[in-house]
């Protein structure tokens, strides 16, 4: 359902994730519609910087020398088959990197909060709620969310300024974690933005047990209307 909300001043951090060039150069791991996804990001960068709200930005970097991952799909080169240490496109896309003075935090997993010391850091900074974008959402972003709400954080994800490799694994994705993203909300970039400007907004909150029972038929209209 929709609820009013509003975000206390010094009590939120804006987190971007994985926003690397391979997902719009790499055709193995392209994310539909990312340059829009970008713009959207461009958006609530600008509104975070604005508002004097921190900005933290993770690149997901694989490392096979130092990770035991026997079952990790490698190339023929017996490198990474994504985000490989090696591999130049793994930077974070110019239009939406770090400014001077942000954080750059390299995870060698899915989850930005599964291990390290960033949970840690952002509870001694006073921080409750995280708006968070990037990309995949059924991976990267469903594994961020859930160990960031684990930890005792609010959640504010913004579906638009998220995305994957499909327009359907991407919706499904945000409908998962809306049904179960207990103690945070689901907005757009445009709401998203108001809430960093100190304005009170609607979002969507989950209330109850699963209210989102999505079928094949009706998943797109639920989405559009979270």
């Amino acid at each position: 359902m929709k609820t009013p909300i509003s975000i206390k001043r010094g009590t939120v951090a804006a987190v971007f994730i994985d926003l690397q060039e391979e997902h719009r150069q790499d055709r193995r791991y392209l994310v539909e519609g990312f340059e829009k996804i970008l713009a959207n990001v461009q958006r609530l960068q600008a509104a975070a910087r604005g508002n004097h709200v921190p900005l933290y930005h993770w690149a997901y970097i694989v490392d096979l020398d130092k990770q035991d991952r026997p079952f990790h799909p490698v190339g023929d080169d017996g490198k990474s088959a994504f985000s490989d240490k090696s591999d130049p496109l793994t930077e974070i896309c110019h239009e939406v990197a770090p400014s001077k003075g942000e954080a750059l935090l390299v995870k060698a997993e899915a989850s930005a909060f599964r291990t390290g010391a960033a949970a840690r850091d952002l509870k001694s900074a006073g921080i409750e709620w995280l708006v968070m974008s990037g990309v995949w959402t059924e991976a990267c972003i469903d594994a961020s969310v859930k160990d960031a709400v684990a930890k005792g954080f609010r959640v504010l994800l913004v579906k638009d300024a998220c995305g994957s490799g499909s327009a359907a694994m991407h919706q499904t994705g945000i409908l998962n974690l809306a049904n179960r993203l207990y103690g945070g909300a689901v907005t757009d970039t445009g709401g998203a933005c108001r809430l960093l400007a100190g304005e009170t907004v609607s979002v969507w909150q989950v209330e109850g047990s699963v209210p989102l029972r999505f079928t094949f038929d009706n998943a797109a209209s639920l989405y559009a209307d979270l």
